[in-house]
């Protein structure tokens, strides 16, 4: 396990698990929000996005956090493990409406109140985004490690 991505609904766990993962293997995380978003709540161009991608991914060792599934093809290319985070919809908001007001260093600002938009992006998720990330991954020859839930993923972790 050299070249990681953890993909996932948000707020299933996936930056909380990357983190845990990099402290336990001492792979170099890069989370994929941090490079989209400014803190100014803009995002970067998707050649901008690409680049940078590519320069992360050039490298021997490293963990993506983040779906971004238009990258997602590449990204499998050339990574030897997914962890993918198959949680229901219940515990993605629960655990979006977590973090409203915490710092986070997955994300360059912090939310007071949960965007309408975003909530909809998780009830949406597994009609709108699972399929796509399913097909993806059928054609994926390394290890794939699905999480149902957090506690499945804080085992694995703990396993290490």
């Amino acid at each position: 396990m050299d070249r990681v991505i953890v993909i996932g609904c948000p707020g299933a766990g996936k930056s909380t698990f990357s983190r845990k993962l990099s402290d336990k293997t001492g792979l170099p995380l890069h989370y994929l929000d941090m490079i989209w978003h400014r803190p100014d709540r803009t995002v970067i161009g998707s050649d901008e996005f690409d680049s940078r991608l590519a320069e992360i991914m050039a490298a021997d060792r490293w963990i993506l956090d983040g779906n971004y599934a238009r990258t997602l093809p590449v990204r499998l290319k050339r990574c030897d493990t997914v962890f993918y985070f198959d949680l229901p919809v219940g515990d993605c908001i629960e655990g979006a409406m977590s973090r409203l007001g915490k710092d986070r260093p997955d994300m360059p600002w912090t939310d007071d109140e949960i965007d309408p938009g975003f909530l909809q992006w998780i009830i949406d998720f597994r009609r709108d985004i699972t399929p796509e990330i399913e097909k993806h991954l059928s054609g994926f020859s390394g290890e794939i490690i699905r999480f149902k839930s957090r506690l499945e993923a804080d085992a694995y972790i703990g396993s290490l």
